[in-house]
């Protein structure tokens, strides 16, 4: 781990196919589909794209008997698109049900999510929180227990809420409902175990909307238990909000060792793309220095020097390019995610920030030149002119895959993830 992070807070560890989550593995990126889980179609479509994005669990809700029913032909839909990523349910109000009745979907699901406040009331909370938990020893399926604050056991937060209003020294409402976040997770967990679900199956998430909510319940929760943690700002919101509210919250509980799985919960733009959220969970990480998944491009962001737009036509090319190229990339070759690309618009910054890149070019700004020199590995290579830089460019950056880093072995190509 580099940039002076935290060392990764201790944790149990599991696997859920060929991914695992806690302990020192790297921290896992996940999503969820937004489709109707009875369109199988539909939805395997959507996971599909999702793991290409590169989501390395994809959960889906499993809310109605329809639902569950179509839950085994979507995993047989993406075994024959030579998708493996593993499929999480999404259990709510029914899921005792629904496990019970459809046993294909039990076996067919990767992991169960159970929301302790959405299991039912009194002694039936108990009962159906049971069969839940059976069912995932039954079928040897880890379980998240994860607790929203929009949907917290309200009886708990009652009885929480009286205990401090008797207190000597009450707390605030927060501060209440955040311990009672707490404790619902930490004690669901200690009645899974109890039912015969092992330590090393759980992972826990106490998700809430505010930033500064978020970072004081992981802190506090991550010092009770050694359970892997899951994160996520729930709501996080549209667009720039979603992103950079998602991004405070993630990114401080991160640098401090706090978090095995990370989800950006973005609301997407009408009929807009669901991979977002996969590739700023990626940016994420990639940006801190925690993992790496796709050659960084790195631009300037313009001045008065650059007057013409074609430096940022070609960052955007090439960063899109990059992602493009990335699956075949990952597969054929080793350390290709650690690339960096420097595409910059002027003399001032340009060249400096290309020699710190694998390759780097430096556009001319206004009144400048009309070249662009080319650097690979800090040294400068060849300056191209003309009206077909940027084709130029990218033969570069393939050339440079391909000359410099090490291509795998069959056995490794047969072991990689579909």
């Amino acid at each position: 781990m580099s940039y002076g992070a935290f060392p990764r807070r201790p944790s149990r560890a599991f696997r859920v196919g060929k991914i695992f989550i806690g302990g020192d593995h790297p921290i896992v990126v996940q999503s969820m589909t937004n489709t109707d889980t009875a369109d199988a179609e539909a939805t395997a479509q959507q996971v599909a794209q999702l793991a290409k994005a590169g989501s390395e669990l994809v959960r889906i809700t499993v809310n109605s008997p329809e639902a569950a029913r179509e839950v085994a032909g979507i995993r047989n839909r993406l075994d024959q698109m030579g998708c493996a990523v593993p499929l999480v349910g999404d259990f709510h109000f029914n899921g005792h049900k629904l496990l019970t009745q459809f046993p294909d979907c039990a076996e067919a699901l990767a992991k169960y999510r159970i929301n302790p406040g959405n299991v039912g009331a009194g002694k039936k909370r108990d009962e159906q929180f049971a069969i839940m938990i059976e069912t995932a020893c039954r079928y040897r399926k880890p379980v998240r227990i994860g607790v929203n604050w929009g949907s917290l056991d309200p009886a708990l937060l009652v009885r929480m809420m009286d205990e401090n209003a008797k207190s000597a020294e009450p707390k605030d409402a927060a501060a209440v409902t955040r311990e009672a976040l707490i404790v619902s997770a930490l004690d669901n967990a200690r009645r899974a175990e109890e039912l015969g679900l092992g330590g090393d199956q759980i992972v826990l998430s106490c998700k809430v909307s505010g930033v500064q909510d978020l970072i004081a319940v992981y802190r506090d929760l991550a010092a009770r238990c050694d359970y892997p943690l899951h994160l996520g700002l729930t709501e996080a919101g549209m667009g720039s909000k979603g992103i950079v509210a998602s991004t405070a919250a993630l990114a401080v509980l991160l640098q401090e060792g706090v978090g095995d799985t990370i989800r950006i919960s973005l609301t997407p733009e009408p009929n807009g793309d669901r991979t977002k959220e996969v590739i700023v969970a990626q940016e994420i990480l990639q940006t801190m220095g925690l993992r790496s998944f796709t050659p960084m491009v790195i631009a300037c962001p313009g001045c008065g020097r650059t007057t013409s737009t074609f430096f940022q036509e070609l960052a955007e090319q090439i960063q899109s390019y990059v992602r493009a190229q990335m699956p075949i990339w990952g597969e054929r070759y080793h350390g290709v995610e650690d690339m960096k690309v420097a595409v910059m618009g002027c003399v001032v910054n340009g060249p400096g920030e290309s020699k710190h890149a694998n390759i780097g070019i430096s556009l001319p700004g206004s009144g400048e030149n009309p070249v662009a020199p080319v650097y690979v590995d800090g040294r400068k290579t060849v300056t191209l002119k003309g009206d077909a830089i940027a084709a130029e460019f990218q033969a570069i950056v393939d050339d440079y895959v391909q000359s410099r880093y090490a291509a795998r072995t069959s056995e490794e190509l047969q072991d990689q993830p579909a």
